[in-house]
């Protein structure tokens, strides 16, 4: 399982940005293409506004969230 997490680094928090292993700063658009191709097994694209986002499948752990805080 890779770990992917949101930089939060746009406008009111919105992830532009991953960090997605050991790779830094992979553009959101990126990140959402990698989703939907399936290289991300454990994280699906959800929608907001328009804007398409990578989060993590559900399940009981906070840590392994995309957003995990600061």
């Amino acid at each position: 399982m890779t770990k992917i997490k949101g930089l939060n680094d746009g406008p009111g928090g919105r992830n532009e940005h991953y960090d997605i292993g050991n790779r830094k700063n992979v553009p959101r658009r990126n990140a959402v293409a990698e989703t939907k191709r399936g290289e991300h097994p454990d994280a699906h694209v959800y929608k907001v506004n328009g804007r398409e986002y990578v989060r993590d499948n559900p399940d009981n752990s906070k840590r392994d969230n995309v957003n995990r805080g600061k």
